[in-house]
C-alpha cells in the first residue's frame, strides 16, 4: 500500500494570488490541483448558486450559504481528495475549511472558530485536514487592484474583505505548525519557491512520481 498522499490548501482574500500560487506549487510538486467550490459536477451547480451575481435573487442567506459551502466540501473530500491521498498523491487545493472560518464566520459573522462552525467544517471533511495551509496574505486594496470582475462575495466591499483577512491571520497564529504566511505583494516565482522549500521541509519529500 503507498504511504497516504498529503493535502496542502492555499487560502487568502480575493485577488490574493492563492490561485496562480496553487497552480504553480501543484506543477513543482507533481501534486494534484483543485479547487473549491466547483471541483464536482454538483459542486459546479452549488459554485453557481454561491458566487454567480446572475443565479437569482435574493442570494442565500449566511447560515444557508455555509451549508451549501459545507456540502460542496464535502463532496469536493469524497470524490476528488480522499480518493487522490488513499493513492499516495499530493493534493494542493485552492481553498478549504480555512475559507469557510475566514469567510462565513468572520466575514459573515458567524463565529470565527467557535464549535459550531467548526464542527460543521469538520463534519463535512469526514475530519480530512489540510497537512498544510498557506495563508497568502496581500492589503485588502492590493487584492481589489487585481481583481477583475466580482462575484457575490467580491461585491460585499472592503470593510468584509477586512474581516475575511483577519480570520485567515486569526487562524494562522492560532496553529503555526499548520499554517504558513506568506507575502502575497512580492515576485510570483519567489514566492513559489518559498512555499515549496517550506512544504518539502515540513512534510518531506514528495513521492518519486511526483518529481
Amino acid at each position: 500500500m503507498p504511504a497516504r498522499g498529503r493535502l496542502i490548501a492555499l487560502e487568502g482574500i480575493d485577488g490574493c494570488g492563492k490561485s496562480t500560487q496553487a497552480k504553480a506549487v501543484a506543477g513543482a510538486l507533481g501534486a494534484l490541483l483543485t479547487h473549491e467550490p466547483g471541483a464536482t459536477p454538483l459542486g459546479a451547480q452549488l459554485r453557481r448558486l454561491l458566487l454567480d451575481p446572475d443565479a437569482g435573487s435574493p442570494p442565500p442567506t449566511p447560515r444557508a450559504e455555509t451549508l451549501l459551502m459545507a456540502a460542496d466540501r464535502a463532496e469536493h473530500v469524497a470524490q476528488v481528495i480522499e480518493p487522490a491521498l488513499a493513492s499516495g498523491a499530493w493534493v494542493v487545493t485552492d481553498r478549504y475549511s480555512g475559507s469557510t472560518i475566514a469567510y462565513q464566520g468572520y466575514g459573515r459573522g458567524l463565529g470565527g472558530t467557535a464549535d459550531g462552525l467548526a464542527e460543521v467544517v469538520s463534519w463535512a471533511t469526514a475530519g480530512v485536514e489540510a497537512d498544510m495551509s498557506v495563508f497568502v496574505d496581500v492589503p485588502v486594496d492590493v487584492a481589489d487592484g487585481r481583481r477583475r470582475g466580482a462575484d457575490r462575495m467580491e461585491r460585499l466591499g472592503p470593510e468584509f474583505a477586512a474581516r475575511v483577512r483577519a480570520g485567515f491571520a486569526a487562524q494562522a497564529a492560532a496553529e503555526p505548525g499548520r499554517w504558513l504566511v506568506v507575502d502575497g505583494t512580492g515576485d510570483a516565482a519567489a514566492i513559489t519557491a518559498h512555499i515549496v522549500d517550506a512544504v518539502r521541509e515540513r512534510l518531506g519529500p514528495e513521492p518519486e512520481h511526483g518529481r
